[in-house]
């Protein structure tokens, strides 16, 4: 009987379905991945119903119009310009397998999130990182001459985050500009994933697509921007000229993104953009972090404060993931799982805030009577 491949073989769950998971059996608090506790806004919500029954059947592999128009209005391009994709995901995926290949390196920031390195493997490319570097007084900062280092006649594309999972790292304007001085000294593509774009909490985060459009793909979420992460709606915003070939590409997968929630995302973009919704869920989230910082920096961790995302991360030098969830009673992500080729900053763990201040309130009890019961 034929086996499957070593691509198959060697794949496993992923570390946040794992934590979830083991979050479910020991009845605990899931700080672990990333989904929202609250519900969508009940702006997307309606148009999501008006659209079921009447928008049921296959879209474009681009998108429908009325949404890659929506998104394209609001990332201030032509929607022309767009591709919708069935989440950030899939959107990562397919510029994956339209970028780069066998024989190309592709440059990323270590800790890295956990899907770049198995797509780049799969598009035959090999992923390189470079490890940013963490201090107890400065926290997360870039090491650009490492970065600049790491460029080699083979490297084609440079993978970047800002706003950084899992560091909750922006990179500030003249960082931006000597990564894209860097990308056009060696003529690299730079795919900046953007998908916590409007989740920040200071001055809005620069987009690579400004400074550098003619060779920059900008991967967004609506899952993200609108607490919905399993509706499954992402994009591509394209350099101009490239979205058909794109489109071509994906259609080879999903095919397309849900019709009905794609409609209902085009509703919601503009509501969002003039409602002010934005700035109310980055208002929620920055209490939310604050009192989940203050709580663990009363149990003794040290905490590395976001700029951006809904995740913060923290170091404690006795607590670990898996006895946190079992023992504790609270799901984190070891900061390990970030790491593939240098080693992790010792004792760091990823927390996410997106959840209900009940939530947070009742995990940081749990961590406060764990740490009473295993003093140091």
């Amino acid at each position: 009987m034929p086996e499957l491949l070593p691509r198959a073989r060697n794949s496993s769950e992923s570390i946040f379905s794992q934590m979830s998971r083991l979050a479910l059996h020991y009845g605990a608090v899931n700080l672990g991945q990333g989904f929202p506790s609250d519900a969508p806004p009940p702006f997307l919500l309606d148009a999501a119903r008006g659209a079921l029954g009447r928008w049921d059947q296959y879209a474009p592999p681009a998108g429908l119009p009325i949404l890659r128009g929506a998104i394209g209005a609001d990332l201030g391009i032509d929607g022309a310009d767009v591709v919708v994709t069935s989440g950030a995901t899939e959107a990562l995926n397919v510029l994956a397998l339209s970028l780069y290949g066998p024989g190309n390196e592709v440059l990323m920031l270590e800790p890295v999130f956990d899907v770049y390195l198995p797509q780049a493997r799969l598009s035959g490319a090999t992923p390189v990182t470079v490890p940013m570097r963490l201090d107890d007084v400065s926290g997360w900062t870039l090491d650009l001459d490492a970065l600049k280092a790491a460029v080699t006649p083979n490297t084609r594309a440079l993978l970047l985050n800002s706003p950084f999972n899992p560091t909750g790292t922006v990179f500030s304007p003249a960082e931006c500009a000597e990564l894209v001085a860097l990308a056009r000294a060696h003529d690299l593509w730079i795919i900046s994933d953007e998908v916590y774009d409007e989740l920040y909490f200071g001055d809005k985060p620069t987009s690579f697509r400004d400074l550098a459009p003619e060779r920059t793909f900008t991967v967004g979420s609506a899952g993200k921007r609108l607490e919905a992460t399993g509706w499954r709606v992402g994009w591509i915003a394209c350099p101009p000229g490239l979205a058909s070939l794109l489109s071509a590409i994906r259609q080879n997968g999903s095919f397309c993104a849900p019709t009905p929630f794609q409609v209902a995302v085009a509703a919601a973009l503009p509501v969002a953009r003039e409602s002010g919704f934005y700035a109310g869920l980055r208002a929620g989230y920055g209490q939310r972090m604050n009192l989940l910082a203050s709580g663990l920096r009363e149990l003794g961790a040290t905490v590395f404060l976001p700029s951006g995302t809904y995740f913060l991360t923290a170091r404690h030098s006795h607590w670990t993931a898996e006895t946190l969830v079992k023992e504790a009673g609270v799901a984190v992500i070891p900061g390990a799982a970030f790491y593939a080729q240098h080693a992790a900053p010792e004792g760091l763990l990823r927390l996410a805030f997106c959840k209900s201040q009940a939530e947070i309130e009742r995990a940081l009890d749990s961590l406060g009577k764990y740490a009473v019961q295993t003093p140091a």
